[in-house]
């Protein structure tokens, strides 16, 4: 009932792994067919390319650029062009000399005063010249447009900042250093985006190894089971080995499942993040290699110069000062409004006042005004000092940041630099161990296929072969990734590892099985936005 019932479970395990792997040949026959292949070259230049961070910092750097010109416009004249037309459709000079009409009254056009007339003679005169309309206007008044049912108007006015008690260079200042500091913000935004797609990339590479590791494990521990059925058959082995082996293999069809999933899951990372679409298949042309080199002509190139590792030189430091500096211009700004100004400006314009139609340029008239005004704020209700204590608190608050990114940034250059240390003797220590342990591996198979050793020994050859597959892998892609980091540390943003310190739980590993039940343990990555499939691969694998 035991054997029946065991070749029951068996033939279910076979089954589940069955189902699992059929997406998986989809998946390699679709890559044999049709996939795209990837380098990682290619997916930099994507990343640059379509990345929101990039496009959003850009977007920045423009804003800036035209506050910077906005602020140097200041220093220049000021020139502006007018053109306007009035229509009249009712006035309050309409009543005058409505009684009479210039034509029943022809004495108007020949009126000329005489001074040596008497005076009721004058003043007859006059009120005749007031009942005279010509023109739409009021007599001689109709020249300068009163009472003009037509306006044409055409200005240009001047305006130039003499003094301004240091207000126009202060905010040049503080546009400049906002200028600035939109650039910084643009390489680090192309820098973070440069180290996030060589993590996923390399994280997705990973779990292809990883992957690779579990069906072999799977494949080794079949042949166990089908020499221990064997070997029971012709009774050499009793019926406890053969259980052993059978749960030994069942055990890791699980495995190889959850490493699928997590290649699966990896490789959607790097698609979404190079806005591919999500049923693209991709075959990764860049592996994680045997040596510390970098399979990337752009990230070797950038390899090649000694990293700036200094603190001042980081980034976000850099835009801290310029965050201080432009602080500080606007305390002057706010300062200078207690100044006096001088300004000059000037106004020159024509006008006319036809009785219909366009007018030509013979009856256009000139206007031309020049103004020297000196402003002085005599009371304000508090105004400029609320504006000087707010600049004062954020020039405090500027200075503070500074100070304490200068600290975190110093913080995590010296993570950075542990981390790279690190993976350098990981990486140094995995060197031979894979090959010693596939060959005390094949000895441990050669000597249970003999009757010398047991299932335990092999099973532990078997753990050891895949632990240092694994660590090996894991190994390569955090020096990768490290090297990487550290090129473009001057340029990179803090990361989250220094915003708080690790807990002892964080930082110390605890061991908690013997060393014949070690499985393969991957070092947990501290580096900022690190895939998913790393943080999983941590997860033990059960013999």
């Amino acid at each position: 009932m035991t054997v029946r019932w065991r070749q029951w479970t068996t033939c279910v395990a076979m089954l589940g792994i069955a189902v699992a792997a059929a997406p998986v040949r989809a998946h390699a026959q679709a890559q044999g067919d049709s996939a795209r292949a990837l380098s990682l070259d290619d997916a930099l230049r994507l990343a640059e390319q379509m990345s929101e961070d990039v496009v959003i910092a850009r977007a920045g750097v423009e804003r800036a650029r035209g506050q910077q010109e906005k602020a140097h416009s200041q220093y220049l004249p000021q020139i502006y062009a007018t053109a306007s037309y009035t229509r009249t459709l009712k006035s309050q000079f309409e009543g005058f000399g409505s009684g009479t009409d210039s034509t029943s009254a022809p004495e108007c056009s020949s009126f000329v005063p005489d001074s040596t007339a008497p005076v009721e003679q004058r003043l007859r005169l006059l009120e005749r010249a007031l009942g005279c309309s010509t023109n739409g206007g009021f007599g001689s008044f109709a020249k300068v447009g009163f009472g003009a049912a037509n306006q044409y108007n055409l200005g240009l006015s001047l305006s130039q900042n003499l003094f301004a008690g240091g207000r126009l260079r202060a905010q040049t200042r503080e546009a400049n250093a906002a200028r600035r500091a939109a650039e910084i913000s643009l390489t680090s935004a192309q820098a973070q985006a440069m180290l996030t797609v060589v993590q996923a990339y390399y994280d997705a590479v990973l779990s292809d190894q990883l992957v690779r590791i579990a069906e072999a494990t799977l494949a080794q521990a079949d042949s166990t089971l089908a020499q221990t059925r064997l070997a029971r058959q012709v009774g050499n082995q009793p019926e406890f080995e053969l259980l052993r082996a059978q749960v030994t293999r069942d055990n890791q069809v699980p495995v190889v499942i959850q490493r699928r999933t997590e290649r699966d899951q990896a490789y959607l990372r790097l698609k979404q993040l190079l806005k591919l679409p999500l049923t693209t298949d991709l075959t990764l042309t860049t592996g994680l290699g045997d040596t510390a080199t970098v399979a990337s002509t752009r990230l070797a190139s950038l390899l090649e110069t000694t990293p700036d590792t200094s603190v001042d030189a980081r980034a976000p430091v850099r835009q801290a000062l310029e965050s201080v500096t432009s602080s500080r211009s606007a305390v002057t700004v706010a300062r200078s409004q207690r100044i006096p100004t001088l300004t000059i400006s000037s106004a020159y314009g024509k006008v006319a006042f036809p009785s219909s139609g366009v007018p030509n340029w013979n009856q256009f008239l000139t206007n031309w005004t020049i103004t020297a005004q000196i402003q002085f704020p005599l009371f304000t209700g508090g105004s400029i000092h609320g504006d000087e204590v707010m600049a004062r608190a954020n020039l405090q608050e500027a200075e503070a940041r500074a100070r304490q990114t200068r600290q975190l940034a110093e913080l995590d250059t010296r993570n950075a630099l542990a981390q790279l240390a690190t993976a350098q003797a990981q990486f140094a220590a995995s060197v031979g161990t894979v090959e010693q342990a596939g060959r005390a591996y094949q000895i441990a198979e050669v000597r249970y296929r003999e009757g010398i050793s047991t299932q335990t020994e092999l099973n532990d050859s078997r753990i050891q072969l895949q632990q240092a597959q694994a660590n090996r892998a894991q190994a390569a892609r955090d020096l990768q990734v490290a090297r990487i980091r550290v090129a473009l540390l001057r340029n990179l943003p803090l990361s989250n590892a220094t915003q708080a310190a690790p807990t002892t739980q964080q930082m110390i590993p605890v061991q908690t099985t013997t060393p014949s039940q070690q499985v393969p343990r991957t070092q947990p990555s501290t580096t900022p936005q690190t895939g998913s499939v790393v943080q999983a691969s941590q997860s033990g694998v059960t013999p």
